[in-house]
């Protein structure tokens, strides 16, 4: 794989979330990587390499749900990531949050290849304890990309110089997609 431009790949928005949403579904989300029988959430419905996890945040007056699918690199046992794409509260936009372990070198951003199409890469927008997230809006050209290809490779970088690629499965994700509530 060719190194990365530095080219953002979507457009990041004020979601409308409150941010206990967001670290609700990232919690259940992290946590069924680290231990899938701990996993917070309900699983709602799974779409061969993707799921629909449903939650209620404390506070919140509605429930979340998210299309999630986790992977962990295959040399690194201990190092994973989690996509999450959901609906904006006001229901205007879907987004894609992308939580990078702990650790993740920030001014690199995540990469993002569709197949052997480059998107860009995109910034992190903050880090919490259990990880750092980039957040992008979903505009019709990704979604499409992600409708039809295969396989989806985030990368992130611990140094300038040691990018870590995490191939995700797209397998289920235009079903999925379309069943998120």
């Amino acid at each position: 794989m060719p190194p990365l431009r530095h080219r953002r790949w979507a457009s990041r928005r004020d979601s409308g979330l409150p941010s206990n949403a967001l670290m609700a579904l990232a919690v259940f989300a992290l946590t069924g990587l680290a231990n899938s029988t701990q996993a917070q959430g309900v699983i709602r419905a799974v779409f061969n390499d993707w799921q629909i996890r449903c939650d209620t945040p404390p506070g919140a007056q509605y429930e979340q749900c998210a299309l999630i699918q986790s992977v962990i690199a295959d040399d690194r046992p201990n190092v994973g990531l989690t996509v999450l794409v959901m609906r904006t509260a006001d229901q205007k936009f879907k987004l894609m949050r992308v939580i990078a372990p702990p650790g993740v070198l920030l001014p690199s951003g995540l990469g993002l290849w569709i197949d052997k199409t480059e998107v860009g890469r995109a910034g992190f927008v903050r880090c919490i304890p259990i990880g750092c997230i980039t957040e992008v809006v979903l505009k019709d050209d990704l979604i499409n990309m992600l409708r039809t290809g295969t396989t989806a490779t985030f990368t992130i970088f611990q140094t300038p110089e040691e990018g870590i690629g995490f191939p995700m499965s797209l397998k289920g994700f235009a079903e999925g997609y379309d069943k998120l509530p």
